[in-house]
């Protein structure tokens, strides 16, 4: 697709020297950005590069300090979301921002003022199924769940379809913050392939993801970021992944060698774990020796993220099908839910786990405390300026490395990580993978469910799940998407 000359078009937004100020920190610094019709405009840059804080300007949650901001030709002088709304401007965040104890179709009823009245309840439930089974086939979610119930690709499934529905407001441009970060790739491929859909029938859309593929492959033009500030914009077919990476800032060959030193060192320690899903019928089990790297792939809730939870427990108490030899520690995927403990500073989310060891006779020693989180501040790069400040006051990317922090800085032998890099910048991403290479060099075992399938590279061996059973058990010379693709679509008997 080849965007419209924009002298011949009116641009839907346009932001012209935008900032944003919090407190001393700069946000923005001077964003130009603008979005015409009939573009994707994927926008890219590390976590804390000011994307987000971009977003939230064009949905109206945040203000703008200076600068202007124009919609379809308007100039906003009191944007809002109510405005956005009114405008045709949806926002699909990459925190979920779903009423959890609510229906779907509830939820679909928050977005949409329009629906009121005698019989709301079914019109909303009609809307958001439509949406649904327009863009995820197959979903298997029904108007009725309690978006509680649901597991998070499912939530974030929702999310999507309610921005895409429409009542009697128009629907112009859908900003996508990291959509696909709790989605499987073949759900991925399902959403990316609408969003083409939309834009080639006129539709807008800004596309936000850490996946650098995702955005070559479906983007029109692509604008970078950078503290703050926009640094580079280009038509996306002038970028390649290494271009790209390197205009954020990035090494661009760190993943292949990665794949390589993993592919050098095979581990050769006792099996520390050894797990059979509960619904496996045959032999076929799950074995993790000392300074091994094992990867858990497949479709979204096909029993991953049970297994790792069972061998958590079975660290504490005994399980059964599942023997575990060493302390064990999880790194969560669904930060906000599961994470993070948002009314705590930094430097408390990562000591957590820890406690024992930093106590002074009953009492926890605050120096050994604040020691312990100034480690680990500067061996994973947590930027902030004092490790005393709320985790909150972190970005997505850097609350993310706190979790690993909380992990890595315990005694645990055993890390298991939920899908831990949703919505981490591709810079952050190769910091935590080479320091997960050398935790393993030493004796660490991870065990890693991912919906990436190039971080499978940094495995040692795959199990691949379906319909929560071990469908393949892929070595690393066999390792290949197409065999997990294959794998995942096979019938199970």
């Amino acid at each position: 697709m080849v965007p419209v000359p924009a002298e011949d078009i009116r641009p839907i937004v346009s932001l012209s020297g935008a900032e944003k100020h919090f407190g001393a920190v700069r946000a923005l610094d001077g964003v130009d950005f603008q979005v015409n019709p009939g573009e994707c405009v994927g926008l890219v840059g590390h976590n804390g590069a000011g994307k987000s804080t971009l977003m939230n300007m064009l949905a109206g949650t945040l203000t703008i300090d200076r600068g202007r901001m124009t919609i379809a030709g308007t100039v906003e002088e009191h944007y809002s979301v109510a405005r956005a709304q009114k405008v045709g401007v949806r926002c699909v965040f990459q925190e979920l921002s779903l009423c959890p104890n609510l229906s779907v179709a509830e939820n679909t009823r928050i977005s949409h003022p329009a629906l009121r009245g005698f019989g709301w309840h079914r019109r909303a439930a009609s809307l958001i199924t439509a949406s649904l089974d327009e863009i995820f086939p197959d979903h298997g979610i029904d108007a009725s769940d309690v978006v509680a119930d649901l597991s998070i690709g499912r939530r974030q499934m929702v999310e999507v379809a309610r921005a895409f529905t429409v009542t009697e407001d128009p629907l112009n441009l859908v900003i996508l913050d990291e959509p696909t970060s709790s989605l499987d790739a073949h759900t991925a491929g399902q959403l990316l392939a609408f969003v083409r859909r939309f834009v080639a029938g006129g539709g807008s859309c800004i596309l936000i993801s850490h996946v650098l593929g995702e955005v070559l492959q479906n983007s029109d033009r692509i604008v970078v970021m950078r503290d703050g500030k926009v640094v580079a914009t280009d038509l996306a077919g002038a970028y390649d992944r290494d271009r790209l990476v390197a205009t954020m800032g990035g090494a661009a060959h760190r993943g292949k060698i990665a794949a390589q030193v993993v592919a050098s060192v095979q581990p050769a320690g006792a099996p520390r774990v050894r797990a059979k899903p509960t619904q496996q019928k045959d032999g076929t089990q799950l074995v993790a020796q000392a300074g091994s790297i094992i990867g858990l792939a497949g479709l979204a809730g096909h029993g991953q993220t049970d297994l790792l939870l069972s061998i958590f427990k079975a660290a504490n108490r005994g399980t059964t099908g599942v023997e575990v030899t060493a302390p064990v520690a999880l790194v969560a995927g669904d930060r906000q839910s599961d994470g993070i403990f948002p009314q705590w500073s930094i430097a408390e989310n990562i000591s957590i786990r820890s406690l024992r060891r930093l106590c002074d006779r009953l009492l926890i020693s605050p120096k050994r405390e604040a020691e312990l989180a100034e480690i680990w501040k500067s061996r994973i790069g947590i930027r902030t300026p004092d490790m005393s400040n709320n985790i909150l006051s972190l970005s997505g990317g850097n609350q993310q490395k706190a979790l690993f922090a909380r992990a890595l800085g315990s005694d645990a032998d055993i890390i298991l990580m939920d899908d831990p890099m949703r919505g981490v910048d591709i810079g952050t991403k190769l910091e935590v993978y080479d320091l997960i290479r050398r935790e393993a060099a030493n004796g660490r075992t991870f065990i890693w469910y991912t919906t990436e399938t190039e971080e499978l590279d940094n495995c040692h061996h795959v199990y691949v799940f379906k319909n929560g059973r071990i469908v393949a058990n892929l070595t690393r010379d066999e390792l290949t998407e197409e065999k997990i693709i294959q794998s995942s679509f096979a019938e199970v008997h």
